[in-house]
């Protein structure tokens, strides 16, 4: 004999920790779009040079990234979002950053004085982050879908 499924309701705990690493991760991606257009200029090898130009990117690239950024945060923090789209945006942060920390190894940031390691391994610790919403995203979508 079969037991009935009762529906699942999502632990305050699930709902802390997904609200909690989500809007995390789009409070750096919001740091990162203003930066990108407003602030622009870290502190690189000649302290000039935009992050980009650091980086060997073309100045397109910035306009293309600040955009699915902007978009990508919208689809993480609007709950009516479809969930199709949601998981883009997940995919879309977890590409970006992997290539920030590529990127900055790439060029050699890992061996530069004093701190410029950490614009490899913050991208990283992020990308932990946001794998932790995607996990309890689906935890409780889990639970809304049996609901």
């Amino acid at each position: 004999m079969h037991t009935p499924i009762r529906p699942i309701r999502p632990l305050r705990k699930d709902l802390i920790v997904y609200w909690t690493s989500t809007g995390l991760i789009a409070a750096v991606m919001i740091f990162s779009i203003i930066s990108f257009t407003f602030i622009d200029r870290f502190p690189f090898p000649n302290g000039t040079e935009s992050a980009f130009a650091h980086l060997g990117l073309p100045p397109y690239f910035k306009v293309e990234l600040t955009i699915a950024k902007l978009l990508g945060v919208i689809a993480l923090v609007v709950p009516a979002v479809p969930h199709r789209i949601r998981e883009i945006a997940y995919v879309g942060f977890g590409i970006t950053l992997i290539s920030a920390s590529v990127a900055h190894f790439s060029v050699g940031d890992a061996a530069r004085p004093p701190l410029y390691a950490m614009y490899i391994i913050d991208p990283l610790i992020f990308l932990g982050l946001l794998t932790i919403s995607y996990r309890y995203y689906h935890r409780l979508f889990r639970a809304a879908a049996v609901a």
